[in-house]
């Protein structure tokens, strides 16, 4: 993945979650993605670390966007990989996340993996 490119898909993907717009967020990620983060064992409430397919995530976020209804991410950082970028970024919390991206050959999302500052 390029540097541009890459640059394109972080502002859009951020823009979509600065919007709360669920819809254009989930445009991103394939049927059969799966997203690791620690956040959703809290917002869940299940015992799991990882949600599986569009359906699983689209419900996940959605319960998320309504709890934070003040949510906003403001981009520190883009790293493109060969398949993959990571985009660094800062939350409404001022905690600092790294969310890694790695794209089918499709361009869209496969795997998503979340990891935050303490």
């Amino acid at each position: 993945m390029d540097a541009e490119k890459a640059q394109t898909f972080a502002r859009e993907w951020v823009k979509a979650w600065n919007d709360h717009d669920l819809e254009a967020i989930l445009s991103h990620y394939a049927e059969d993605v799966v997203f690791h983060s620690p956040r959703i064992r809290m917002v869940t409430g299940r015992d799991a670390d990882s949600v599986r397919g569009k359906a699983e995530l689209r419900d996940y976020w959605g319960a998320a966007l309504d709890r934070l209804r003040n949510l906003y991410f403001e981009i520190d950082q883009v790293l493109p990989g060969s398949d993959a970028l990571t985009i660094l970024y800062t939350n409404e919390r001022s905690q600092y996340v790294a969310e890694t991206l790695v794209f089918g050959a499709d361009g869209k999302v496969v795997r998503s993996i979340a990891t935050y500052s303490t």
